[in-house]
């Protein structure tokens, strides 16, 4: 009997210890939930393109329910995107922390090496598109081709005001392109967002601007301004009548990402939360279809497939800096 009592206790005790370990395992293996809101910080300023964006994904998000809690937009725009960079690089809490990107991810630690932004550090969460440009004026100017876009804005010489965000950003790249493509002498003038860049358009403060289709759409729609070029390999859906550069003869496309960018230091559990739900986002009517209107293109890259497209347009945006004379 009591071998027996004993043999007993000792399966007692196995199967505790069994139940035990499978119940740890259970609530180990369950999977990543963000614990409070989310901070989406927008490397750009409120009415831009970015800043669309990503208050867009957020209706989606609270619209369908994907999250049980909120994520909230911050903007950043201070610095070319440098303000944001050095906020999400040092999160207090990087599984609740999240970027929204523009070139300026790469652009910005390049001109200023003194933040000490290593974009390998980040966690690549997921690629949602790539944005376009088109060479925007206002209906008023008369202006409808590039012919006479230059002959404009040759003989306006540096009082031609081109209006766009941020020193030695996207749009001041694109301005540097045309300047030395056409022999112009343009003034680049910078403004805190895409938006605010429209309004300059629109109220006639500036002559040109290289806004994004979601940013200058509204102006478009209400017969304000007109696009004349589009830095696109192929004329977009949109904008039929604007051609492409490389029809005109000058072989320049540029796009821009906008990427879902995680904090440095984010675990692996959260990672693999943000990659599935911006791949369920991006898969989605909505964000598909918004897409489609705003211009967009591009499929869905997350994990390494993201960071080897951040290294490799990395190397793009550096020789254009060179190029341009900003970086040695």
């Amino acid at each position: 009997m009591r071998k027996f009592g004993t043999k007993l206790l000792s399966l007692g005790l196995a199967l505790g210890l069994g139940l035990g370990f499978t119940v740890a395992s259970v609530d180990s293996a369950k999977a990543w939930e963000p614990k409070k809101p989310v901070e989406f910080v927008i490397m750009a300023g409120k009415g831009g393109g970015a800043d669309k964006a990503v208050r867009f994904i957020q209706s989606i998000i609270a619209k369908n329910k994907l999250s049980s809690k909120p994520f909230t937009p911050v903007n950043k725009p201070g610095g070319s995107g440098a303000e944001a960079l050095v906020h999400v690089k040092n999160a207090k809490d990087p599984d609740h922390t999240l970027m929204f990107t523009l070139n300026s991810f790469y652009t910005t630690p390049l001109l200023q090496p003194g933040l000490g932004i290593d974009i390998k550090t980040f966690t690549p969460v997921g690629r949602m598109a790539e944005d376009t440009f088109l060479l925007w004026v206002h209906k008023d100017s008369g202006i409808t081709t590039i012919d006479q876009f230059v002959k404009a804005a040759k003989a306006k010489g540096n009082a031609w005001i081109m209006a766009g965000t941020g020193k030695k950003s996207e749009d001041n790249i694109l301005t540097d392109f045309l300047n030395k493509a056409y022999g112009l002498n343009m003034k680049y003038v910078p403004y805190k967002g895409g938006g605010r860049v429209a309004k300059e358009l629109a109220g006639k403060n500036a002559d040109s601007t290289v806004n994004n289709p979601s940013e200058q759409l509204g102006f478009f729609q209400a017969g304000k301004t007109v696009p004349i070029g589009a830095f696109t390999p192929k004329r977009l859906p949109l904008f039929k009548n604007a051609p492409t550069f490389k029809e005109m003869g000058k072989d320049f496309v540029y796009f821009m990402q906008r990427t879902v960018v995680g904090a440095p230091g984010m675990s692996k559990g959260a990672a693999s939360y943000y990659q599935g739900l911006f791949k369920k986002i991006f898969n989605s009517k909505e964000w598909q279809g918004y897409m489609k209107k705003k211009s967009l293109q591009g499929d869905f890259l997350t994990g390494d497939a993201l960071m080897s497209y951040w290294l490799r347009e990395k190397a793009v945006q550096k020789a254009i800096l060179m190029k341009m004379g900003a970086i040695k």
